[in-house]
């Protein structure tokens, strides 16, 4: 299933995409209108951490709107919302694994890839939506750059996850482009400041679930600026898993329904092209990894 957030008459939702069609189901109202559940969670990390129970209660709701004689009543256009990404805000700091791809190690310069994982993390406020137009920070910073990535959205609350247990606490994926200030992640000695600007954390367009992506470790990602492929690798090259990544950051840090860990870029960054090329206003870079979609933003 493929989810998404978006706001509609200054509500925030949640729904389905409709299949074959540029539309979400409403579900909210679906649910308003015809009664179909108990409860229905009224947000969508309320509804994350209810599981698979929560997928469930979305299909339910999509099949009672079919059997209504005018279903179209519950379907919102793609072009009549404002997207938002697929989940609005987190529990807390995006999570993130540095350096996880080797080739991404080495044109950073690195004399080799970190033996222990490297994680840092982005602020809340960094969150922003798929085709939403971002700042390019001219005023703190000169070498803005992209990460196209994978993500992973936790499903359920856990500590010191076994390793085999890890994709239990998966309820999917999405697509992220960790927008990175280079001049300032070298200035402070440490990655916060550089990381967290406003706008430098977009996800979406889809919060894909776990079901539809068997193995994570065979997609490929490819990120473009101004249609040039910069990026394409593939997560098959990832050095730590996305069960590697559950189980270490577990030991250290309780994970709950909501939270997003991004995993690390390929190789083909802006910093590491000879001579380097940041974004400057006007560029578009579109992130897109196999079974979930494609992130599109452009920079102002």
């Amino acid at each position: 299933m493929k989810l998404l957030s978006f706001k509609v008459n200054e509500q925030v939702k949640f729904g389905p995409k409709v299949k074959k069609e540029e539309a979400v189901w409403d579900v909210v109202e679906i649910q308003k209108q015809l009664n179909v559940l108990k409860a229905f969670p009224e947000t969508i990390i309320d509804g994350i951490a209810l599981g698979y129970e929560f997928v469930e209660q979305v299909r339910k709701l999509v099949d009672a709107a079919q059997q209504q004689e005018n279903s179209a009543q519950y379907k919102l256009a793609y072009s009549n919302i404002e997207w938002l990404s697929p989940i609005p805000r987190t529990p807390k700091n995006i999570l993130c694994v540095g350096k996880n791809y080797n080739d991404h190690a080495v044109e950073m310069g690195a004399d080799k890839a970190p033996e222990d994982i490297m994680i840092f993390t982005k602020s809340p406020t960094a969150i922003a939506a798929d085709e939403a137009t971002l700042p390019v920070h001219a005023d703190v910073t000169t070498s803005l750059d992209y990460e196209g990535e994978l993500a992973i959205v936790i499903g359920k609350r856990g500590k010191n996850i076994a390793k085999g247990m890890a994709i239990d606490y998966v309820f999917g994926y999405t697509i992220a482009n960790d927008v990175t200030a280079r001049d300032l992640q070298q200035k402070h000695k440490q990655f916060f400041l550089g990381k967290s600007l406003d706008g430098s954390c977009p996800m979406g367009p889809y919060l894909v679930t776990k079901d539809e992506i068997p193995d994570p470790h065979a997609l490929s990602i490819v990120t473009k600026v101004n249609g040039e492929v910069r990026q394409n690798g593939s997560t098959k090259d990832m050095m730590f898993t996305v069960s590697d990544i559950i189980a270490i950051l577990s030991k250290y840090v309780t994970l709950e329904p909501g939270d997003v860990i991004l995993t690390g870029t390929p190789a083909g960054v802006g910093k590491g092209m000879n001579p380097p090329q940041f974004l400057k206003a006007g560029d578009e870079v579109k992130v897109a990894i196999e079974g979930i979609g494609t992130l599109a933003n452009r920079f102002a």
